[in-house]
């Protein structure tokens, strides 16, 4: 059995309380958040409250601390959890940027602590079976990847207030927040990235950062990638945050396409109809449950005693990634973030 404390009870918390509650091997055994938990301690039948996380910490000795509060929290958490706890799992903006990052992983190799990055969309049962079609070979070694992100839900003056309000305020949005999560999942799909192009571009005057823009990547093996972004806009779907949007992928023998109702489409190469892939996914907790996968693969790797995935020296990756993204949008050009360069 292990032992988890969960740190912050805002909108994305309740996701993590959900997935280890209905983990049959896992004691949630205290939570600690400002606000919002105790609500979340007679929902989740959790027997320790506490206002802030070096308390918790020192009281209970978890086996493994869960950090779902807000970016500027997670490097105060991480120092207090190092030598007193031997995993984490730590929410994305992963410490608020590349700087308090490095910061982290370097606390964690000197105290023994094990760091997993929550991020959740590589573990979406859709991402998952794209994976595995691309892996053997259904399309060929793929040409391209493009995604159009269109969740919809950032028009006029309470863009975001309902459920995550600190996002009006956050200087840098649509990268540092969401697209990060593509970053990664083209990483996971089609290999390392070599260079980035962007040009970003804030639509509403209600929020301090961009929340659109166009970025383009190239693969090591010169493959590219696109990714659209525009919380603005919407896309066709029964859940507009379900996928967020929609990905194809072209490839010599065939192209494939992902809808916002996470459903996978195949096209054979020369041909003009597109057939649905059959496959099934739970249709439950959020984007298709991975947030509970997330933490079921982060938890089996701490487990064994190997590298999860989204460890979090592996994950600054992601975040050098960001960084030269910003950094072509100021200066107007191609970045090399070659591994080599």
């Amino acid at each position: 059995m292990t032992r988890v404390a969960v740190v912050g009870a805002g909108y994305f918390g309740q996701f993590h309380y959900d997935a280890w509650a209905r983990m049959d091997d896992v004691e949630l055994v205290a939570c600690a958040a400002p606000e919002g938990a105790r609500e979340a301690a007679e929902k989740y039948a959790i027997p320790a409250v506490y206002d802030d996380a070096a308390a918790m910490i020192a009281d209970t000795k978890p086996d493994l601390i869960d950090i779902t509060s807000p970016p500027a929290t997670h490097l105060d958490v991480l120092q207090t959890a190092a030598g007193q706890v031997p995993w984490a799992i730590c929410q994305k903006p992963f410490c608020g940027g590349l700087e308090g990052g490095r910061q982290a992983v370097s606390l964690a190799q000197s105290a023994g602590l094990q760091i997993a990055v929550h991020e959740n969309f590589r573990f979406q049962p859709w991402h998952r079976e794209i994976k595995r079609l691309l892996d053997t070979t259904t399309l060929g070694t793929p040409y391209q990847v493009s995604f159009r992100l269109r969740p919809g839900d950032g028009q006029g003056p309470d863009a975001y207030l309902s459920r995550q309000p600190y996002f009006q305020q956050m200087p840098r949005f649509l990268i540092h927040e969401t697209g990060v999560h593509f970053v990664d999942v083209f990483r996971y799909l089609m290999g390392e990235v070599r260079a980035v192009s962007a040009r970003l571009t804030r639509l509403n005057p209600a929020i301090a950062g961009e929340d659109a823009g166009i970025v383009e990547f190239e693969f090591t093996n010169h493959q590219r990638g696109l990714f659209d972004g525009n919380r603005l806009a919407s896309h066709a779907a029964q859940n507009r945050r379900l996928t967020m949007g929609e990905m194809e992928i072209d490839g010599p023998k065939g192209s494939l396409r992902l809808d916002g109702d996470g459903g996978i489409w195949l096209r054979a190469h020369d041909a003009n109809e597109w057939t649905r892939h059959d496959y099934g996914w739970p249709d439950q907790g959020f984007a298709g449950d991975c947030v509970y996968a997330t933490n079921r693969a982060a938890l089996g790797a701490f487990r064994a005693g190997t590298p999860p995935e989204n460890e979090a020296s592996a994950y600054l990756r992601n975040v050098e990634i960001v960084e030269a993204i910003y950094q072509s949008d100021r200066e107007r050009r191609w970045i090399d973030v070659r591994v080599d360069a």
